[in-house]
């Protein structure tokens, strides 16, 4: 049971990206024929053929577009030229740019190529001039002046030893150059139009020239004559000549003779014959053939060709057969709809901004381009659990495809036409996958019956049969949903509403009301009986079927929700929106739990897989990006981290334990866990000779554990509980490291003035700190009073200043008590004139009088009598005690009680007697 619990999902990563590669321009492939070299606006991509991925992007620091680039027939060098006329040399491999410097051309480079060597290169710019480089000396070697006009093409003879370059401008001239005088030898003049593309033959005695007058020919380097003019009837962009010493009878060739390919305007490849200028092969126009080839590139290593579209699509075809192995889209457009294709969700289909429909190979990024619809697609969607999808555009059609699960190939098995205005939406069944329903802007809902056996391979497609047709709405309807268990169906207009319908009869079930624009998209839950709707109002709304109530809203994308899907078996949504977000939102909660900005603009695609691991999202920004569901791993991780950290603390604690603080502090700091480093030094400091250890284990610390021990000196600072601590680490980094030292720690110079403040803060509590335990030092020397002879009666006397009772008994007899009261004012005179006696005691003078009767004492000072000999009694605390001589009767004793002592008597203790006459 607890595998089977339903965790809400947290958190997507980018699994994989399908983002253009090439907007037009220059097109060049590796010597090893691993990697495409094209031009995209300011930028020279690398695609690795095997995986479709691009692994490495160049840009000019000055953000210019790339005008023109070349790699080094060793694949070592790219060199690219930008419009702000600088050049740039690249370690491509490395990403480093090695050497930067200006072209001499007053105006962009307009082409460029390498010789055999990958030592030369020449660059033609659009001021009609030639300038030839040594990239190894790094000085510009030669300056050739062409008649007028932009050199569009350069290129160098393959026979090094030659020292040839030929180029063309507009004059439709080939201009033959000899490097080792700088002077033009030649012009080869055919061409009516510009001359496109060059080949040689292997052994550099025959040139083939191609041009947009639809004619190519054949030139006798030698004489520097026409051997031959072939009329190829199309606008030739490229041509190739073909491999010598093999086998290309599947192609037509029948003898060793030289042949040669030409790509063109009418988008196909066609093999020629040089000695008869005849074509003995041609590619079969088809429906699938693209608009045009605009570049044609030998790839013999591997035996193929490579073809480059009008459409910025790069085509791989195999030879000998010319059969397409690989298709690379270069340019997307806007992403209107996408969808996982295939039992195991391995491939997606894509549609665009154009009429054709792309199946991309995750794997590989491989893409089957399909032609069948003459406008722009609209939308898609997926019968479950099979390779079947249905389409459709603006051209009023709805198409169903099916994918061979063998070969991957899609075809076209069934369509219907029947709407009076393009078709903005459709769904298909989701149990028995005999029906699909179409909303268009003619404002009708279509309901269409599937044939029971689709056409075999090479047929023509079957025709939908129209079951019902509804008006349903006064606006475009943007969106339609079948129930998962095939009996409703809802439908989202621009009329702000969406609509709940029987699909037995087509009968209105209800309306819901309460967005406040237009309905982009509506979906069933899986489990509930829900129904969400996003709106161009910015927000996402559930309905309940029952009553047709709204039970929720989410509100967070700042502009229209335009496509929303279930994940987590109903229990959340995600949404994209033109805002250019996608957002995951947990539907018991109402919260939104993520948002991935990964897109540049309108999000118009989503779409999850069927094992709900992955979401594939697509935007105008010509992005297609495949999400993957990362929060199992990232629960496990943290679960990791967690059991991790608890065996290192149980490690930490039995290290400490053993006193061995080094690896303990090493432990501590890699937890980054400063409390547990602060407690690992407190530890250290309480051992014996703790400085010392301190120090010796500080000083081992490695520089990056010592960068963060000083970070962690920053906050253990602000404590005044745990400032010793740092000043104590700062102590031994300060005094053992040299400034040079300090420097080179990260982040040294924030934490020096995050501790300085502090530190001050710190030395000023101390200091006052030392001064009031001075002055209390001082009060307590000035309120010392001896009560006792001995200094240690002296100390016991001064530590004792608590108020006590003091008790007083006199066993004199009655006459000697009369005698004293008679005579006291006399007595009282004697006793104010004592001083210190031999014995160390301590009677009362008149400025201790004065003193207590300053403090504030208000009761009368009592008698005194002095006492002497032996028997004299000692005074201890606030008490004394008179005892009379030994003659004295015990039977006449009076025993008399005095009052509290007054507060002077606490700070200044002196012997109290009071008696009362009898």
């Amino acid at each position: 049971m607890a595998g089977n619990t339903l965790r809400f999902k947290t958190n997507y990563a980018v699994s994989s990206k399908i983002e253009p590669f090439y907007k037009g321009g220059k097109v060049q492939i590796s010597n090893d024929e691993q990697y495409i070299f094209c031009t995209c606006g300011p930028r020279v991509n690398v695609l690795q053929i095997s995986t479709g991925k691009i692994v490495h992007s160049f840009e000019q620091d000055d953000q210019e577009d790339i005008t023109s680039f070349s790699l080094s027939p060793d694949d070592e060098v790219l060199v690219t030229a930008s419009k702000a006329l600088m050049l740039k040399q690249w370690a491509w491999k490395q990403d480093k740019c090695t050497r930067s410097w200006r072209a001499i051309h007053n105006v962009p480079v307009a082409s460029m190529a390498f010789d055999c060597t990958s030592t030369l290169l020449a660059t033609g710019g659009c001021d009609s001039t030639i300038k030839i480089w040594d990239v190894v000396k790094q000085y510009c070697t030669h300056n050739l002046k062409c008649s007028s006009g932009v050199v569009h093409l350069v290129q160098f003879h393959p026979d090094i030893n030659l020292l040839q370059l030929f180029s063309s401008s507009v004059d439709c001239g080939i201009c033959i150059w000899d490097l080792r005088t700088s002077k033009r030898v030649c012009v080869l003049e055919s061409h009516f139009s510009l001359v496109t593309s060059l080949a040689f033959s292997l052994d550099g005695h025959t040139l083939i020239s191609s041009g947009r007058d639809k004619i190519c020919t054949v030139w006798d380097l030698k004489e520097r004559t026409v051997k031959r003019t072939v009329p190829v009837y199309e606008a030739v962009e490229g041509v190739i000549v073909l491999p010598e010493n093999k086998d290309y009878s599947q192609l037509g060739v029948k003898s060793p003779e030289l042949h040669f390919v030409t790509a063109g305007s009418k988008g196909v490849l066609r093999v020629w014959h040089c000695s008869s200028a005849r074509c003995v092969f041609a590619q079969t126009p088809t429906a699938t053939a693209p608009l045009g080839l605009v570049h044609c590139l030998l790839m013999a290593r591997s035996a193929r060709i490579a073809a480059v579209t009008a459409e910025h699509n790069v085509l791989l075809y195999q030879l000998p057969y010319l059969s397409m192995q690989q298709q690379f889209v270069g340019y997307n457009d806007d992403v209107l709809d996408v969808k996982f294709l295939g039992k195991e969700d391995t491939h997606i289909v894509v549609a665009t901004n154009s009429s054709q429909l792309k199946v991309f190979d995750l794997a590989t990024s491989s893409c089957q381009i399909l032609y069948g619809h003459t406008d722009t697609v609209l939308s898609l969607d997926v019968f479950k659990k099979c390779s079947m999808f249905a389409s459709c555009a603006k051209d009023n059609c709805v198409k169903v495809w099916r994918m061979d699960s063998e070969t991957g190939i899609v075809r076209c098995v069934a369509q219907g036409q029947g709407h009076c205005n393009a078709v903005g939406s459709v769904s298909c069944s989701r149990l028995k996958k005999n029906f699909l329903v179409s909303g268009s802007q003619d404002c009708t809902i279509k309901v269409w019956d599937l044939p029971a056996v689709f056409p075999a391979v090479g047929s023509e497609p079957a025709k939908l049969i129209t079951r019902i047709t509804e008006k349903a709405h006064g606006k475009d309807v943007n969106s339609m949903a079948v129930s998962p268990n095939d009996k409703l169906l809802a439908s989202g207009s621009q009329d702000r509403t969406a609509k709940l319908w029987s699909l037995a009869d087509m009968s209105l079930l209800g309306v819901f009301q309460g967005h406040r624009r237009g309905i982009w998209c509506v979906q069933f839950s899986p489990v509930d009986q829900v129904l969400a709707t996003a709106s161009a109002d910015g927000t996402v709304k559930l309905w309940g079927l029952h009553d047709f109530s709204c039970l929720k809203t989410f509100e967070g994308h700042d502009a229209s929700v335009l496509k929303i899907i279930f994940v987590s078996r109903g229990t959340q949504l995600v949404s994209g929106g033109s805002d250019g977000l996608v957002k995951l939102w947990t539907i018991k909660t109402n919260e939104c739990v993520k948002t991935f900005d990964a897109h540049q603009d309108k999000v118009w695609a989503l779409h999850s897989s069927s094992r709900d691991d992955l979401v594939v999202s697509g935007s105008a920004d010509s992005t297609i990006t495949v999400w993957k569901d990362i929060t199992e791993e990232e629960l496990a991780e943290e679960q990791s981290k967690q059991e991790d950290q608890i065996l290192k603390q149980q490690e930490l604690s039995n290290l400490l334990h053993e006193k061995k603080y080094l690896k303990a502090l090493g432990i501590a700091i890699s937890l980054d866990q400063p409390h547990t480093a602060l407690q690992v030094i407190k530890e250290i400091r309480q051992a014996e000779e703790g400085t010392r250890q301190l120090e010796k284990t500080l000083l081992r610390l490695r520089q990056d554990q010592k960068e963060s021990l000083l970070r962690y000196c920053v906050v253990w600072n602000t404590n005044a509980r745990n400032c010793l601590d740092a000043q104590a680490v700062l102590q031994v980094l300060l005094t053992h490291l040299s400034p040079e030292e300090l420097l080179q720690l990260q982040g040294v110079r924030t934490h020096l003035e995050g501790l300085i403040p502090y530190t001050e803060r710190h030395m000023q509590r101390v200091g006052r700190l030392l001064q009031a335990s001075m002055f209390l030092d001082y009060m307590w020397r000035q309120m010392r009073v001896a009560g006792c002879g001995t200094s240690e009666e002296l100390r016991v006397e001064e530590m004792d200043t608590s108020p006590r009772e003091c008790f007083i008994i006199d066993k004199r007899p009655e006459l000697e008590k009369r005698t004293v009261t008679t005579h006291g004012q006399e007595d009282e005179d004697d006793y104010s004139q004592e001083s210190v006696g031999a014995n160390g005691s301590r009677d009362v003078s008149e400025d201790e009088e004065s003193v207590g009767a300053a403090k504030g004492a208000s009761a009368p000072r009592p008698w005194l009598r002095k006492e002497s000999g032996p028997n004299r009694p000692k005074t201890t605390g606030h008490e004394v005690l008179s005892e009379s001589s030994e003659e004295d009767d015990d039977d006449d004793d009076v025993m008399e009680i005095s009052t509290r002592c007054p507060p002077t008597q606490v700070a200044a203790p002196t012997s109290c007697i009071l008696t009362e006459a009898s």
